[in-house]
C-alpha cells in the first residue's frame, strides 16, 4: 500500500486548524488535527508521525509542554512550532526543546508547507546517508561507490543516477512523488529538470532490465514506483 507522510497538527483555533488540515491534505499529507495538547499527546503515542506541527498556546497542555513530553521518549520526530509570540526568549525556549523550526503568526500556508518539505528532505537525506547498500532484486546497489552489481557484472552509475536510484530504493514498492524527487535531487521542480529526471529514469530502467522482476513504473500524475520482489526495508 502506498503510504503518505503523516503529520500531527495541534492547533486550538478551530478555523485555522481546519484550513491547515485541508491544505496539507491537498498537498498529499495524511494530517491528523488535535485541538489541545493532551489530545495531541494521545495521538502521538498511538501512531507514527513523520513530522509534528504544534501551536504554542493551547489549552490543557501547551505546545512547549507537549514537545517536552514527546522528547522524553522520542528525539527524532521533527517538530515545528506555530506561535503569535515574537519574543526572543520564547523562540529560544522552542529550540531548546528540540524544535526544528519556528513560524510566527500570521504566516502563509505555502510557507509552512515549504518548511515542512525542507525538514522532511533533510530527514530523508540523513536516512539515505546512513544506508549504503540495497538489494534490488538480483542486483546489489552500493550507494557510496555508486556501483550496481549483478553476479560478476558491475555498472558504474553517475552521481545523479545513484542519487535517484537511492531515493527510489528508499521508497521501494511505494510511490516516489515526482515533486519530492525533483526538489531533493535537482532542488527545483521546473520543466527542464523534470525532463532531465525522465532521462535518468530511462537510464536506470536500462541498467536494471537484466532482472525482469525489477521495474520502475510511472504512476500517472504522481511519480514513480520501484517494484522489488520480497524487499527488506
Amino acid at each position: 500500500m502506498d503510504q503518505k507522510q503523516k503529520i500531527l497538527l495541534c492547533e486550538d483555533d478551530e478555523n485555522l486548524g481546519m484550513l491547515l488540515r485541508e491544505y496539507l491534505q491537498a498537498k498529499g499529507y495524511d494530517t491528523i488535527l488535535c485541538e489541545d495538547g493532551e489530545e495531541g499527546y494521545r495521538e502521538f503515542m498511538k501512531d507514527n508521525f513523520d513530522i509534528c506541527v504544534f501551536d504554542v498556546m493551547m489549552p490543557k497542555k501547551d505546545g512547549f509542554s507537549l514537545a517536552r513530553d514527546i522528547r522524553q521518549g522520542n528525539k527524532e520526530t521533527p517538530i515545528i512550532f506555530l506561535t503569535a509570540k515574537t519574543l526572543k526568549e520564547d523562540i529560544l525556549e522552542g529550540f531548546k526543546l528540540g524544535a526544528d523550526d519556528y513560524l510566527t503568526k500570521p504566516f502563509s500556508m505555502e510557507e509552512l508547507t515549504l518548511r515542512i518539505e525542507a525538514i522532511l528532505r533533510r530527514v530523508r537525506g540523513k536516512k539515505n546517508a546512513e544506508r549504503t547498500t540495497y538489494q534490488v532484486g538480483s542486483f546489489i546497489f552500493d550507494t557510496q561507490k555508486q556501483v550496481l552489481t549483478r553476479g560478476d557484472e558491475q555498472t558504474k552509475l553517475t552521481t545523479k543516477e545513484s542519487e535517484l536510484l537511492a531515493l527510489l530504493c528508499s521508497h521501494a514498492n511505494n510511490i516516489l512523488q515526482r515533486d519530492f524527487a525533483l526538489k531533493t535531487i535537482w532542488i527545483d521542480d521546473n520543466y527542464f529538470n523534470a525532463r532531465s529526471m525522465d532521462v535518468y529514469i530511462t537510464k536506470l530502467r536500462k541498467h536494471l532490465k537484466a532482472d525482469p522482476s525489477v521495474e520502475i513504473i510511472n504512476i500517472h500524475g504522481k511519480g514513480y514506483k520501484l517494484i522489488i520482489p520480497d524487499v527488506e526495508l
